[in-house]
């Protein structure tokens, strides 16, 4: 694992020339939007309460697919009709998962019967394979481009006592969490922590961590050794919170690991107020891309 090593003085570490330089091997970044959107369906005289339910869940689902898909659209403004064309396909075929349901409530509609509102924050994962073609086409830096994150170390494997440094770039401005998973199973938060609240980067540049002559911290090789990796969490609107402890120099992450990607995309989102009656009023376009990506590594003695 690696522990955090306070230095008295600022960093004077000299850092290996970042571009075109991956020394660790890296997955593929996920890409993904995260969206509120709203849901609504009547019973009339031929549904069920559950069927009801249903429907409405179904309909926020697909609306909630639709704005991302728009959004993204928008974004992309390369002309390119193929390009095109393919982003909607990976947004039909695209997976929608509910982060969280915000509000649901049944009410009575003149003429309609009982409805059922829903509203939820999702998470939108456009067909991937797709995506990772139409990311071949444009440049790694292209701000138009869904949030694309890379993430890499200075070499991958380190021995005790040595230092670790990670470098991290995105195509457009973005939040980052930076989680490190040790030999024995902890996950520990690297970024941010104790020593450094902000962890807002802006596109286009390469960072590293910790930031020469800025970071009053190391981050050194310590027992326990063995296979690690770390995973940045990168979003252009704030992430969700996890459940840390502060345990000395670090924050020991008490969310289950198999929760921190969900709550890590419960991202700070503000939806628009019930209109009067608790009826759902439209939801203003709060969305956020999202995108994950880990690197391996390997420490000894």
């Amino acid at each position: 694992m690696i522990r955090f090593l306070i230095t008295c003085l600022l960093l004077t570490l000299s850092i290996p020339a970042i571009a075109g330089q991956t020394f660790s091997a890296q997955s593929t970044s996920v890409q993904s939007t995260v969206v509120i959107s709203d849901g609504t369906s009547c019973m009339g005289y031929d549904k069920s309460r559950k069927q009801t339910v249903h429907d409405a869940l179904t309909e926020a689902k697909r609306m909630a697919s639709e704005q991302a898909a728009t959004h993204i659209k928008s974004q992309t403004l390369i002309k390119d009709a193929e390009v095109q064309s393919d982003l909607i396909y990976a947004f039909a075929k695209a997976t929608v998962t509910i982060i969280k349901e915000m509000n649901k409530h049944w009410d009575t509609e003149p003429g309609m019967g009982e409805c059922y509102f829903i509203r939820i924050q999702a998470e939108v994962k456009p067909e991937p394979k797709v995506m990772q073609k139409v990311s071949r086409v444009t440049t790694m830096d292209d701000p138009s481009k869904p949030l694309t994150v890379q993430l890499w170390t200075d070499k991958p494997r380190y021995h005790r006592g040595e230092h670790v440094h990670i470098y991290l770039r995105g195509n457009k401005p973005f939040y980052a969490r930076l989680i490190y998973h040790d030999a024995a199973g902890q996950q520990i938060q690297l970024l941010p922590n104790p020593y450094r609240k902000n962890n807002y980067f802006q596109g286009g540049a390469s960072y590293a961590i910790p930031a020469t002559g800025k970071d009053r911290f190391d981050l050194e090789v310590s027992p326990p050794f063995g296979n690690e990796k770390i995973t940045l969490y990168a979003s252009t609107a704030p992430s969700g919170d996890l459940s840390l402890q502060q345990a000395g120099s670090v924050y020991q992450v008490t969310t289950t690991a198999k929760n921190i990607a969900v709550r890590t995309r419960g991202i700070t989102l503000i939806a628009a107020p019930l209109q009067t009656g608790g009826k759902p009023a439209p939801v203003l376009n709060e969305l956020s891309e999202f995108s994950e990506i880990s690197v391996e590594l390997r420490t000894e003695k």
